[in-house]
């Protein structure tokens, strides 16, 4: 079984790179945001013109990484998913400020499927080492591709996430669990899912899993 667990406002309490924007760029960050909602450009379109509005210094942008905070129940879901099931974290975000939020935490260290960031002077841009030039999402991590790769095809795969970049795995995932603006695509496109908040509620429902974890007959 392979647990993709998505990042900004799933394993971390917000968006990583809302907040960053909201503190470090002009305030237009948020019609861009509104044009790749709407579906007028794409997701790493919409990355890629924000990151380049980032003004702020390598260290001022470090510390902002350590300030990220992840829900902690995380902890005793992966210590017990981690018995029977791979966790990776597939995240639209930057792999970076991942890592520093993951080992200032002292969260397990976790296979992270992201964005490359890159510092330049005075800001930051991006590359984007997971990007599947086939698909059409356009986002910079095809997290359809990442699943598919890590799971090889043959074990379940349960999605965890909570936004846009998640919406094209939640139609392939065996089980999903939708929290923000997944809920609605999965309402709307009949996706069975499992709402949830944090991953004390994910856990929860885990645990009430048959032992031998043959879940992908489950329903919502």
């Amino acid at each position: 079984m392979l647990f993709v667990v998505d990042f900004d406002g799933t394993l971390s309490v917000r968006d990583t790179v809302d907040a960053m924007l909201e503190q470090f760029a002009d305030p237009s960050w948020e019609e861009i945001e509104q044009e790749w909602l709407d579906g007028h450009i794409t997701a790493v379109q919409c990355m890629q013109k924000q990151l380049h509005m980032v003004k702020a210094d390598h260290v001022t942008l470090e510390n902002f990484f350590l300030s990220i905070q992840l829900d902690a129940t995380f902890l005793p879901f992966y210590k017990h998913v981690s018995q029977f099931a791979k966790v990776a974290i597939v995240s639209d975000g930057l792999d970076h400020a991942i890592n520093v939020a993951m080992k200032n935490a002292e969260f397990p260290e976790l296979p992270i499927y992201a964005n490359k960031l890159h510092f330049v002077p005075e800001g930051i841009d991006m590359s984007w080492p997971h990007k599947n030039p086939n698909c059409n999402a356009g986002n910079g991590v095809c997290k359809c591709k990442v699943a598919q790769d890590l799971s090889g095809g043959e074990k379940p795969v349960v999605l965890i996430g909570d936004g846009k970049s998640d919406a094209c795995l939640a139609k392939s995932a065996d089980i999903v669990f939708a929290k923000g603006s997944l809920i609605k695509h999965c309402e709307a496109n009949n996706i069975p899912h499992f709402k949830f908040q944090t991953f004390a509620d994910v856990l929860t429902k885990v645990k009430s899993w048959p032992q031998d974890k043959s879940h992908n007959t489950l329903s919502a």
